[in-house]
């Protein structure tokens, strides 16, 4: 028998594993994925470490969540500043002033403004009807045109003129010369990985992997006083009404064993939806590491299918209608705490998994 059995080896799970073993509790974490780490899980590939599941970067203005994953690994001073190719052009990202002198030749933020008020007045007494009107009030054509649109047909696999205008409320932008995408206090990568700052995580506590919960919960669940559950709530209930959706991801691995640089950039985003991928990671920038090679991935957007790995909730009205049956569902199972960006089918930055995770394991220690 175990205090607690967590049901999933990402952040979320690591952490309420941590702190539960550290108040004296007994613990076991099972994963059906090989490895833990979630889809933070960085994969050492000759002294760069890759990660599998997309880029992460932590960013926090948090300073106990900052200090709290300080205290498993060490982190760098990486600075998130993305590029973004259309038409064999590049702009800086986040939209800013070194993206508008790209645009336009514009130098000072005064020029700039008077650009973007002129192209958004042909939304002038219009109601956003959709992602286009909407991004188009908010930045203006060139810039929706050139960095917006094809991006994010892809992204969702729909065109812009479909997709309701709340996707895109608000676009953040500057009127300085600042390229840091993030505006948060504290950023950086953990030296040697993310796997390696939750192995510290999971320091002392059992570890099951290459387990499906799903296929064994009846037996599992009499096996523990209390259950973490971080995987999909839907499939925990054996898509009782239905599959909730989301969009997945392919990732495409390239190894270039001549190549010491492939493009100078951790991240660059290609907007043009003629372009299949919507970003390339060139891993080795996240750490500043130098090898005689390096590791790009590809990122290709896809339509989500049972069985396909979930990454991006749509969390449109019908939707969240569907998640709170669910939900109600979930607060009917006395023995049973769901936690975790599936099981709360919610999108969430790693900062925000963990104060998730220590709010909920509070209430348990």
């Amino acid at each position: 028998m175990y205090d607690y059995i967590i049901v999933g080896a990402g952040l979320f799970g690591a952490v309420c594993a941590n702190k539960l073993h550290n108040a004296g509790k007994r613990v076991l974490v099972i994963e059906k994925r090989s490895h833990i780490g979630g889809n933070a899980y960085t994969e050492d590939n000759d002294g760069i470490h890759v990660h599998k599941y997309g880029a992460h970067i932590f960013h926090t203005n948090d300073k106990e969540i900052w200090e709290y994953v300080n205290s498993f690994a060490e982190f760098n001073r990486f600075t998130n500043s993305p590029l973004a190719c259309y038409k064999d052009k590049l702009y800086n990202l986040p939209f800013n002033m070194n993206t508008f002198y790209q645009l336009w030749g514009v130098k000072t933020p005064l020029e700039a403004q008077l650009i973007i008020d002129e192209q958004k007045k042909e939304m002038d007494g219009i109601e956003p009807k959709n992602l286009e009107e909407q991004a188009i009030l908010l930045v203006g054509r060139d810039v929706y045109e050139i960095l917006i649109k094809g991006y994010t047909e892809k992204q969702w696999g729909r065109s812009a003129t479909s997709l309701p205008p709340f996707i895109i409320k608000r676009i953040p932008f500057r009127m300085t010369y600042d390229n840091n995408y993030f505006s948060d206090r504290y950023q950086g990568i953990p030296i040697g990985g993310y796997t390696r700052l939750i192995q510290n995580m999971l320091d002392g506590v059992d570890i099951c992997l290459n387990f499906d919960f799903l296929k064994e919960k009846e037996s599992i669940l009499n096996q523990a006083s209390k259950i973490i559950y971080t995987g999909p709530i839907d499939e925990y209930f054996d898509y009782k009404f239905g599959p909730l959706e989301y969009r997945s991801i392919k990732f495409e691995h390239e190894r270039y064993d001549n190549i010491e640089n492939y493009q100078g950039n951790a991240v660059i985003n290609y907007t043009e939806r003629s372009v299949p991928y919507t970003r390339i990671i060139e891993h080795k920038h996240f750490e500043q590491i130098s090898t005689e090679h390096t590791i790009i991935t590809k990122e290709y957007p896809a339509e989500w299918r049972v069985g396909d790995e979930p990454y991006y909730p749509v969390n449109d009205e019908k939707n969240m209608r569907l998640f709170k049956l669910y939900r109600d569902l979930s607060n009917k199972e006395e023995h049973v705490i769901f936690g975790g960006r599936l099981a709360e089918y919610k999108y969430y930055d790693m900062h925000q998994v963990i104060r998730s995770a220590l709010q909920t394991v509070s209430g348990l220690i």
